[in-house]
């Protein structure tokens, strides 16, 4: 977990709405996600670290029996640090509990990123696993899911992961607008974050219909309503 800025950023915006304005996330939530109600799982907590808390990373939020999790640890590397989640939480949708993960941004900066994984480490894993999620959606497979949006990909290949192993699960993306991060470039309204996603998508080089079209959510709130 990053350093959570006062007053700004994603991760202290996204505690403000999850703690002070719970109520009006819930209903957006349910709204962009198509669900019946939302419920959000706890973080652990961490006495050793500096900010007492521990998001929840890889697929550490399924149960320990889950064979899901068994899987996993074939499908992506045990070592090194594991994606970890803005949040967790379960929604229901058609009388289904499924699961949905949540990434949250607040500036374009945080859009970008690359895989630091090395050759003899992880990486070879993290290359087949991205190589196996392009062939299931379709994506080009010149397209490169390591570096520029490797965030964004490795969580779609988790997605996809999660749902071919009988996981019913959703990616919702919150984008914040309005925020004032000192020395990064904060979209002022919903415009600004969808020619940045757009530029997202030209790369990523997801097809206009996927297998998980209905299961990847997009949410634009404002840092004060």
């Amino acid at each position: 977990m990053a350093k959570m800025g006062y007053g700004y950023g994603s991760e202290c915006h996204l505690l403000r709405y999850l703690g002070r304005h719970r109520d009006l996330l819930d209903a957006r939530v349910r709204k962009v996600v198509g669900a019946w109600e939302v419920h959000w799982l706890d973080f652990e907590f961490d006495p050793a670290k500096e900010w007492p808390d521990v998001e929840w990373a890889g697929l550490d939020f399924l149960p320990t029996e889950s064979l899901a999790r068994t899987a996993w640890q074939g499908f992506w590397p045990q070592r090194g640090t594991p994606p970890n989640w803005d949040a967790v939480g379960q929604v229901t949708i058609d009388g289904r509990l499924e699961w949905l993960l949540v990434e949250a941004k607040a500036h374009l900066e945080e859009l970008q990123s690359s895989c630091t994984a090395m050759e003899e480490g992880g990486r070879p894993t993290i290359l087949a696993a991205m190589e196996a999620t392009k062939r299931a959606l379709g994506v080009p497979t010149d397209r490169d899911w390591l570096t520029g949006y490797y965030q964004y990909c490795n969580r779609l290949a988790i997605l996809h992961f999660l749902n071919g192993h009988d996981v019913p699960a959703r990616l919702l993306l919150i984008y914040f607008f309005g925020d004032k991060v000192p020395g990064r470039e904060c979209p002022k309204d919903q415009e600004e974050w969808t020619n940045a996603i757009r530029a997202q998508a030209a790369h990523v080089g997801l097809p206009e219909y996927h297998p998980l079209i209905d299961r990847i959510h997009t949410l634009f709130l404002p840092v004060a309503s």
